[in-house]
């Protein structure tokens, strides 16, 4: 089963997907009811700050495709 603090506690390990929700659980989602509300808590943590963002990779601007 999985619960709300499951969800937070792989937010703040990354997880910014239900995917990755389900795997740093070990599971995925069955049947699907459970994914808009992993969604909803996955947004409102990023609403409130509280979950790690995944680093984007700066590209130097003489680097970038034209």
């Amino acid at each position: 089963m999985l619960t709300d603090t499951d969800v937070e506690a792989a937010a703040r390990n990354g997880a910014v997907r239900p995917k990755e929700v389900y795997e740093s659980k070990g599971c995925r989602a069955q049947c699907g009811n459970c994914v808009p509300g992993v969604v909803c808590i996955l947004r409102q943590l990023a609403r409130q700050g509280r979950m790690v963002m995944p680093e984007v990779p700066h590209v130097h601007p003489d680097m970038q495709a034209i």
